[in-house]
């Protein structure tokens, strides 16, 4: 009997590690997270909480963390190149919505398959359009965007080898440049380009172009230096992502962050 219990305690330890809700050590069952804060309905800040990120994104992480007996608190941490850094660097554990690209796969894991897609689509001011078919009648023009955003490896690479894109901050700096004549488009995401032009009280005075420049997946990205983030909480985000995406749960929560948006506007 004693010459099989080394055996017998290795099992058992490799099987508590897999336990969703027990395996966790209790100083990791609490995780924070961040993301873009100019992003509804994926995220922006609670006008009640300023400290604290809210949306389709922030809802579907935590129901998916609570499903794993963990807790994820979604905060603001200062405008999106920030909060990227924040995560690069592990003082926050993860990214809630982030596209893929190479660069970006060599700093931090990605969990996949994606949750949701959202499409990145050319902003002009509507009353001095252009002919737009394609990435190459961008060409010769300039135009703007958001410092360390992505709208897919693709595009990203095609932008830096073809177009002139400028870029700012924050989205509502693009879209006053662009208003002010300074640009002649921007690259932006719609469903937030959308949201952020009913703020500024602009929408009018915006339009988009078809087809859109790219469509891509947002993915929750893990931070590799922030001690918490095993292995096995990867596989067990992984699995549990899979059930996500299959059910209709993320698509539900864009529809009803929309909804809670336009109620904060009025």
């Amino acid at each position: 009997m004693n010459e099989h219990c080394p055996r017998l305690l290795l099992l058992l330890s490799l099987s508590l590690a897999w336990l969703p809700a027990a395996g966790w050590a209790d100083d990791c069952k609490h995780l924070v997270a961040t993301g873009n804060p100019e992003y509804p309905p994926y995220l922006w800040r609670d006008p009640h909480d300023p400290t604290q990120l809210m949306g389709a994104n922030a809802d579907l992480l935590k129901q998916v963390a609570k499903e794993l007996g963990l807790v994820v608190e979604v905060v603001y941490a200062g405008p999106w190149s920030r909060a990227q850094e924040e995560a690069r660097t592990g003082r926050i554990d993860m990214l809630a919505g982030y596209f893929l690209t190479d660069a970006r796969q060599q700093a931090m894991d990605f969990i996949k398959p994606a949750f949701l897609f959202t499409p990145s689509v050319v902003w002009v001011r509507a009353d001095d359009t252009f002919a737009y078919t394609g990435w190459a009648d961008l060409h010769g023009r300039n135009g703007g965007t958001l410092v360390s955003n992505s709208h897919g490896q693709k595009f990203d690479d095609y932008a830096k080898a073809h177009l002139n894109l400028e870029a700012v901050p924050t989205a509502a700096q693009a879209f006053q440049k662009l208003l002010h004549k300074r640009n002649d488009y921007v690259i932006y995401e719609q469903f937030p380009g959308v949201a952020l032009a009913q703020t500024l009280g602009v929408q009018h005075n915006l339009k988009v172009l078809e087809p859109p420049v790219s469509s891509e997946g947002l993915y929750l990205a893990l931070s590799r230096e922030a001690p918490c983030i095993t292995p096995t909480l990867r596989e067990a985000l992984e699995r549990k992502m899979r059930e996500v995406v299959a059910s209709d749960l993320p698509e539900r929560l864009v529809q009803e962050n929309l909804e809670r948006w336009k109620a904060q506007q009025q």
